[in-house]
């Protein structure tokens, strides 16, 4: 079983292109879409035409319930400037069903589990951890989780899995937790991002290559390509910056977060 796992598009579609440019000259057995697919101020709608005519195992992320919380609310009260309020903008009934009908996650395999956060959460880093410390001597708010943190997340049920794929955190990353390897394959669309979830912490993946990952089963087990593809993240950052994002502007164009105002120099 050789596959290709994609995560965190958030609607940018020039990135997911080329990441499966790269793809097609693998061989993978199977493309998996783990989740957060159109929010943000790129192409939601474009992102799902594309999509919804691929044979993808697709799931379901935070993003994707969220949107569907927004489309379910009342018209008028719909915040176009945060990014599921742009993709509700944008998409269509068709779109929408579209979403209702991923599932939250999926075995591909009896061995192989697809989540978008963790098993028990699309809401939960995995392999992260919040702390409240954000800004204190240049603190992200984010640390590497302990072992005993991703044991915990993985629970009774995943633990039967030899290799689980996750995303959410849009930082690539691998954690072998016991007889299961726990694998995030980063983000398509998004490599930093500012979150208040449990607390303010930013996400910086260092710079705007498209992540994804090549897995591929053997009789050792599991070998895992964490990869980085280079596609026109300056057109990616101009659209944001259109929009009236700067921050995702920012983020496209450099893998980081702008410095809080009161640390820049005049």
């Amino acid at each position: 079983m050789k596959l290709a796992a994609i995560s965190d598009i958030h609607g940018n579609l020039d990135a997911l292109h080329a990441v499966l440019e790269d793809v097609r000259r693998e061989g993978v057995d199977e493309i998996v879409n783990l989740g957060d697919i159109l929010s943000g101020p790129l192409q939601p709608a474009a992102t799902a035409d594309f999509l919804m005519t691929q044979a993808f195992v697709t799931i379901r992320g935070n993003h994707e319930r969220q949107l569907l919380a927004v489309l379910d609310g009342p018209r008028e009260q719909i915040d176009a400037a945060t990014s599921d309020g742009f993709a509700a903008t944008q998409v269509t009934a068709a779109h929408a069903q579209w979403l209702r009908g991923l599932a939250a996650q999926h075995w591909l395999a009896p061995d192989v589990l697809l989540v978008h956060g963790t098993p028990a959460t699309d809401l939960q880093y995995w392999m992260e951890t919040v702390t409240p410390d954000a800004g204190r001597h240049g603190s992200p708010g984010m640390r590497g989780a302990t072992e005993d943190e991703v044991r915990e997340r993985l629970g009774a049920d995943a633990a039967r899995a030899s290799l689980v794929l996750c995303g959410h955190t849009h930082v690539p990353r691998l954690a072998q937790c016991g007889t299961t390897l726990i694998a995030n394959p980063g983000s398509v669309g998004l490599q930093a991002y500012e979150d208040a979830h449990p607390h303010e912490h930013r996400v910086e993946v260092g710079s705007p290559h498209a992540r994804y990952a090549i897995v591929q089963r053997r009789a050792q087990g599991w070998d895992v390509q964490l990869r980085a593809v280079a596609y026109d993240w300056g057109r990616a950052s101009r659209l944001a910056a259109e929009r009236g994002r700067a921050d995702w502007a920012y983020a496209l164009a450099t893998g980081r977060m702008p410095a809080p105002a009161a640390t820049i120099a005049p």
